[in-house]
């Protein structure tokens, strides 16, 4: 009698098979698979088997004729499949289908259709139909347009949309060789798997799981729980659960690394990190696990020398993750803490991704970006500050291998549990997209390091919210009386009762475990202290009990960013509202109330020259949408001007990038290429550069916003587009919005000058400044040279308004004194003057920063009229604000940011008493900011229409014209309760959307 299979048997050979299609988005999650199909997969009978087989070597030799290709996709269909020939109906022209399951897409003049239906029994209709079909010509590479149309979108994505528009969310696309199934349930993100017709029969689980997941018995003979939309249904629900599992991983390295980074200081006896904040090796651990991030997608991607043996052996971080692991194995992992050189191969891959490698044997170009530049943490590279990469010695920390070990497994394996079994699972880069990287990471920003004022124990607790806790205030507890501590305990979470946390401190620890313990302490005295409360400890990734002493460096929860409001946004709400609310700009017709079908593409010129916004953009998500969504429609555009212009010019290189009216392009590189994917690729880099602007309070955030544009816009051969310029850091609540403020010393611009402050030539340094902003916009940044010409232009254009930076931090200190009277406000302003007149003129820089920080009390203004002085002094403000600002409403702004943080906004923002919503700022603020013709699209909650929220957010932007919305709650989009998403309608002759 065969042996039944294990689940862990089974949980592997779904994961063999996942492993080798490729998907995009959403798509089945491995506990479904295992849950669903407890058994494993059915295996197709061999006669079936083979009949495919030979259908398909006989396509493969004749794919080009009409009958064969033909053949072929009934061949799979009616017998590998099994769909009956009376559930499957193809009409014998487009304009034949129901009109239901056809979209009309009038501003590119087509009509998506499909080819075949796939349906249950009887008239075909959109709640009869299961799957549409669209079979392609064997040349038509699915993720690409089709050569006859003008339409940059990608035969998938056509069918997406079909989809999405019908309600019948399951496609199949097909060019013969490629089988993409696609799950595209209206207003959510699409799903895609691809199957290779080649692989099935070298790997046969790859032809089960196709028959078996769009065949007949799935689709037609299961209940719809069990059916593949229902097996979709609920991977979507587990999918934020991947996320977050992957959140962990990558926390839990993070948290490794620092207290790795802080043992190598102290063996190199505690001077390396000396000068350093805590804040600041926080920051470079979560630096090094975003290169590694990059690093783990380019190479999947092709972009780097990954198969090259040179780059394999001593570069890529694929192999080295696969070399560590296979010396563990042998060995055991308790032999790589005694190794180190693999910190030493991460440091080389680092360098050389930033300056290149031009050898005979190996050439990298260099990619250039403050992600991986050496000298903005140089003491990872065992340097002191100040030192530079290229001309000082470095003393390697002794990082050892099994820290490098888990830091890279925790991103290239994915522990997902199945049951009580923990299944380890090789994740893909190409099937996340680039907003679930980026909300990983966001997930570090709420943590930060710490140097422990104490001996502290880590303990148990919720799985990635495990508490640390000073021994000193446990023994303080436990003098008060057990209830006490037991009370604590339960508020850590350590247990979810008291019941609970009262077993656990009563359970004996056995021998082995009370030793390693006692070992970790170090002394006996210690130990003593600590054993009344060794079952209370957990351990960390390697097994060690967590003790931190005192003066050692830990990671732990730092001010929660969902604690002051902050969400992360999934692309299902991100498309739309990008979509709608970049509408008007791009297209001639919507704003004037025109019909769709008489809209007009504006030019590439028009289309560069946008200027978008995201004020709290985060890890970048609704700028990574903005470019997706800008750079088709400039690809577009330029086909478009293609069809108008003369003659092309011979060879790849077609016409002029940036305009049509006999203006001459920069150089002769900025030609549009005639290769669709390098053109896409042309147009993202170019609006990347040009059109997109980001503002985030954490520096951090900032970073990570540019690592997911360079993810969506990297090319093998140039390196990171130049972003230092438009995506900043501050806080886009506190600060000036208009020169003028500045020029007079006063939050009124209409008032007169301050006659205290003694103003510098303001006007011409902005122009100047704002000319300078513009040349770097304008540069191409296709050489590292280029890039390092951007960064010295940056330099020039802060120079020019460092010291009015000053002058307007001295002006906001001035404001957010505490003031009874409007006489004294009055004179905590004119000091504020003085003193900016005095140090403006007299000064050196680093004493007018601390002075300004002490002004500030911590707070972090952004200037919007020095930051981008070429938007907002140039061309009167932006054309659009996208993005989700921080929600959070009633009591609780004072309580989590402070009374001083919450009288500055009422001050500078609002001038109004009242508990409005924090995003009533937010609104407020990008009113102030928006051209005449701007167009807003914000994530809000519905508190927007009421009370002091509606009187300071929403007033503004009725006024100007936008148009206000009913909220919904949808719990389909985790963190976002009170969200909905309407269709923008004409509004006092002005096309606007405000989603709330």
């Amino acid at each position: 009698m065969p042996r039944r299979p294990k689940k862990k048997d089974i949980a592997a050979q779904h994961a063999d098979w996942l492993g080798l299609i490729e998907t995009s988005g959403p798509f089945i999650s491995l506990p479904v698979l295992v849950s669903e199909m407890p058994q494993g997969l059915d295996v197709i009978e061999t006669e079936r088997r083979r009949a495919t087989r030979e259908h398909y070597s006989d396509w493969l030799l004749h794919s080009e004729d009409e009958q064969v290709h033909e053949e072929w996709f009934a061949s799979v269909i009616h017998g590998l499949l099994e769909h009956e020939q009376d559930s499957v109906t193809r009409y014998d022209s487009p304009e034949a289908f129901p009109e239901e399951l056809t979209l009309e897409v009038p501003e590119h003049g087509e009509t998506i259709t499909p080819t075949f239906v796939i349906h249950e029994s009887g008239d075909i209709t959109a709640e009869s139909a299961r799957v549409l079909v669209f079979v392609t010509p064997a040349n038509q590479p699915l993720d690409k347009k089709p050569s006859s149309s003008s339409w940059s979108a990608s035969v998938n994505s056509r069918a997406a949309e079909l989809c999405r528009a019908s309600g019948v969310r399951i496609g199949l696309v097909t060019n013969g060789e490629q089988w993409v199934v696609i799950d595209a349930p209206a207003g959510e993100t699409v799903g895609y798997a691809t199957w290779h017709a080649s692989l099935w029969f070298d790997e046969p689980a790859t032809l089960d799981a196709f028959a078996g997941l769009i065949g007949c018995h799935r689709l037609f003979s299961l209940a719809r729980d069990k059916s593949l939309e229902g097996l979709l249904d609920q991977s979507r629900k587990d999918q934020h659960e991947v996320t977050d599992q992957l959140g962990l991983q990558v926390r839990r390295a993070v948290e490794m690394l620092v207290r790795s980074l802080d043992r190598a200081d102290q063996d190199l006896g505690g001077e390396l990190l000396s000068d350093l904040e805590p804040k600041e090796i926080y920051e470079a651990a979560v630096t090094v696990m975003m290169r590694l991030v990059f690093l783990f997608s380019a190479e999947e991607r092709g972009l780097l020398l990954l198969g090259d043996p040179l780059f394999d052996q001593h570069y890529a971080v694929s192999t080295l993750c696969e070399q560590l692991r296979e010396v563990a194995e042998q060995h055991g992992e308790e032999i790589l803490e005694r190794r180190r050189d693999a910190w030493c191969r991460l440091l080389a891959a680092f360098r050389a991704v930033y300056a290149g490698v031009s050898h005979d044997r190996l050439r990298i170009p260099a990619y250039g970006g403050g992600l991986f530049d050496p000298d903005r943490f140089p003491f990872l590279e065992g340097r002191g500050k100040g030192t530079n990469w290229r001309d000082s010695a470095a003393e390697t920390l002794p990082v050892d291998n099994r820290t490098v070990l888990h830091c890279l497994e925790s991103l290239q394996y994915l522990q997902t549990k199945i049951g009580k079994m923990i299944e380890s699972r090789r994740l893909s880069f190409r099937a996340l997209d680039i907003e679930q990287i980026g909300h990983v990471y966001e997930g570090l920003l709420d943590h930060t390091a710490v140097r422990a004022a104490g001996t502290t124990l880590g303990l148990y607790g919720k799985s990635g919210d495990e508490p640390e806790t000073e021994l000193k205030q446990l023994e303080t507890l436990v003098s008060q009386g057990r209830a006490k501590l037991v009370e604590h305990l339960t508020k850590l979470k350590v247990k979810s009762s008291k019941k609970s946390v009262e077993k656990l401190l009563d359970a004996e620890l056995d021998r082995s475990r009370a030793e390693r313990i006692r070992r970790t302490c170090k002394t006996d005295e210690l130990w003593k202290r600590v054993e009344p409360f060794a079952s209370l400890i957990r351990d960390d990734d390697f097994g060690h009990p967590i003790i931190i002493l005192e003066g050692q460096l830990f990671a732990t929860a730092g001010l929660d960013r969902r604690s002051t409001g902050t969400h992360y946004t999934p692309r299902s709400l991100t498309e739309p509202i990008v979509e709608y609310t970049l509408e008007p700009l791009v297209y001639q017709g919507p704003a004037e109330g025109t019909p769709r079908d008489q809209w007009n593409l504006r030019s590439p010129k028009e289309i560069l020259d946008l200027k978008v916004c995201d004020m709290a953009c985060g890890s970048g998500a609704f700028l990574v949408q903005a470019c997706r969504y800008l750079g088709d429609r400039l690809v577009e555009s330029w086909t478009e001007a293609e069809r108008q212009a003369p003659e092309p010019n011979p060879g790849n290189l077609t016409f002029p990038i940036i305009d049509f009216d006999g203006s001459p392009a920069m150089s002769d590189r900025n030609l549009v290429p005639k290769e669709p994917d390098e053109r896409l690729l042309t147009a993202r880099r170019l609006i990347a550069q040009r059109c997109l602007y980001g503002v985030d309070v954490n520096p951090v955030a900032a970073e990570m916003a540019k690592l997911s544009i360079w993810l969506l816009t990297l090319s093998k051969d140039k390196p990171f587009s130049f972003l230092d310029h438009a995506i900043r850091s501050g806080d886009a609540l506190l600060g000036l919005h208009d020169i003028r403020q500045l020029q007079r010393f006063s939050l009124h611009p209409n008032r007169e000058i301050q006659t205290t402050f003694s103003s510098i030539s303001i006007t011409e340094l902005i122009d100047q400044a704002s000319g300078t902003r513009l040349q770097i916009e304008r540069l191409d940044s296709d050489t590292i040279g280029h890039v390092r010409t951007q960064a010295r232009l940056l330099d020039e254009a802060d120079t020019r308004t460092e010291r009015m930076r000053f002058a307007a931090d001295m002006l906001i200190s001035g404001y957010i004194q505490p003031a009874s009277t409007a006489a004294e406000r009055d004179g905590h302003i004119s000091s504020a003057a003085a003193k900016a007149g005095q140090l403006s003129q007299t000064g050196l820089l680093e004493e007018m920063h601390e002075h300004a920080s002490r002004a500030l009390r911590g707070m972090r203004p952004f200037h919007w009229c020095l930051e981008f002085p070429e938007v907002i002094h140039g061309q009167g403000g932006f054309d659009a604000f996208i993005g989700n600002p921080p929600f959070l409403g009633g009591k609780r702004h004072t309580t989590i940011l402070g009374e001083t943080y919450m009288r500055a906004l009422k001050v500078l923002i609002s001038g109004q008493k009242g508990a409005a919503d924090l995003c009533a700022y937010f609104l407020l603020q990008a009113s102030r900011l928006l051209r005449k013709t701007g167009c807003l699209g914000f994530v809000t909650t519905n508190s927007i229409s009421q009370g002091a929220t509606r009187e300071i957010g929403l007033a503004a932007l009725m006024d100007r014209g936008f148009c206000l919305y009913r909220a919904q709650k949808d719990s389909r989009w985790p963190g976002t309760a009170g969200v909905t998403i309407s269709p923008v309608h004409l509004y006092r002759g002005e096309w606007r959307g405000l989603y709330i």
